[in-house]
């Protein structure tokens, strides 16, 4: 490396840090000013809301907007340096536009790279113990108000309850269909159904088998039977919406392919929160490219302007990123398709931009 490349990449890295403790410090005190009579009310422990809380608060939101502090680092100390004549200086000396882009795409390597791991694999983990104190000190803890739950377990596989209580993990009124090609094969009724935690079982109650073999039915009865189910109480028990928090990848990977051979719907959400992991990562390149040739040439607005503008870019990748996840979610579009167009758009104005840089 040249030291040219040592004193950018020091730049940027420094800025990058430098401005995510900024404002995260001010986030923090934010949300602290904005909880802190919840956690008076609920008596949370001060340790607890030091290391269980803030300590892992601050990773997942550093993560969810690291692309945008990534594009103001750039927009901020590329502008500084046009400003000071540096840009001018460099490019005097013959080194190309391109040969002094290598050291931004240096430093965004290491920036992607350490998004990938903490959203892979460090902050699920975090999120877990954030989750759980701000069910049991901030958030009424979840409980699951589903009535008429019908889910479908397995392929052709499909239970019915009318209502399940977390607490007491049972559900009341229970159906467990089995269909082969479309014809239904067996079904059992029971008046309730509850986990029993010793057996690590289903416990049915007051149940009624029929099972169908052509014209021939066969009914059986009985009071009490355990046995192992397809799904488990934690199902009925975990906030869908925060349950992809907890995920890490290889976890995520795991949920997706049972989800998909229950044949679930809601299969695309998780899709959808992997394939962010990879293109969030791919977005620092984008952005820190897009950054280095605004910021670079020396204009009558300066650096108020080159963050202005910044800002603008950064919001609306964020606004995209946000349109094209609902058409995936609802609009039935391909999960790694809506996560990857404001890559591919971006990347064209990134194309667009380095073409009209200064050389």
């Amino acid at each position: 490396m040249k030291k040219l490349d040592l004193y950018i990449i020091r730049k940027f890295l420094g800025t990058f840090f430098f401005s995510m403790v900024l404002i995260l410090s001010i986030v923090v005190v934010f949300d602290l000013s904005e909880r802190l009579e919840k956690f008076i009310e609920n008596e949370a422990p001060v340790k607890a809301i030091i290391f269980d809380y803030y300590l892992n608060f601050v990773p997942y939101f550093a993560n969810v907007f690291s692309s945008l502090f990534t594009f103001i680092s750039v927009i901020f100390f590329t502008s500084k340096m046009a400003y000071n004549s540096e840009i001018i200086a460099i490019l005097s000396t013959g080194i190309s536009f391109r040969r002094m882009v290598r050291p931004y795409m240096i430093s965004a390597g290491v920036i992607a790279c350490l998004s990938l791991l903490l959203s892979a694999f460090i902050i699920p983990n975090a999120n877990k113990k954030r989750i759980e104190f701000s069910e049991q000190y901030i958030w009424k803890k979840y409980s699951n108000k589903e009535e008429n739950i019908h889910r479908q377990i397995a392929p052709g596989v499909f239970i019915y309850m009318s209502s399940f209580n977390v607490y007491s993990s049972r559900g009341n009124d229970f159906t467990y269909e089995v269909f082969r090609e479309d014809t239904l094969v067996s079904k059992l009724t029971a008046k309730s159904i509850s986990w029993n935690k010793e057996l690590e079982k289903w416990r049915i109650n007051n149940w009624t088998l029929r099972e169908f073999d052509g014209i021939k039915e066969t009914y059986t009865t009985g009071q009490t039977i355990d046995t192992v189910l397809n799904f488990s109480a934690a199902e009925f028990s975990e906030d869908p919406k925060k349950i992809k928090e907890r995920l890490t990848l290889p976890e995520l990977d795991e949920y997706i392919a049972r989800q998909k051979l229950r044949g679930s719907s809601n299969v695309v959400e998780f899709q959808i929160e992997k394939y962010k992991m990879f293109s969030g990562a791919f977005a620092t390149f984008i952005l820190t490219l897009i950054g280095v040739c605004i910021a670079s040439r020396k204009i009558r607005g300066g650096m108020g302007f080159h963050l202005g503008l910044g800002l603008l870019i950064s919001f609306s990748y964020i606004l995209f990123m946000q349109f094209s996840t609902v058409f995936a979610t609802n609009g039935g579009m391909s999960p790694l398709l809506a996560v990857w167009i404001p890559n591919m758009l971006f990347a064209v104005v990134a194309l667009f931009v380095y073409r009209a840089a200064p050389k």
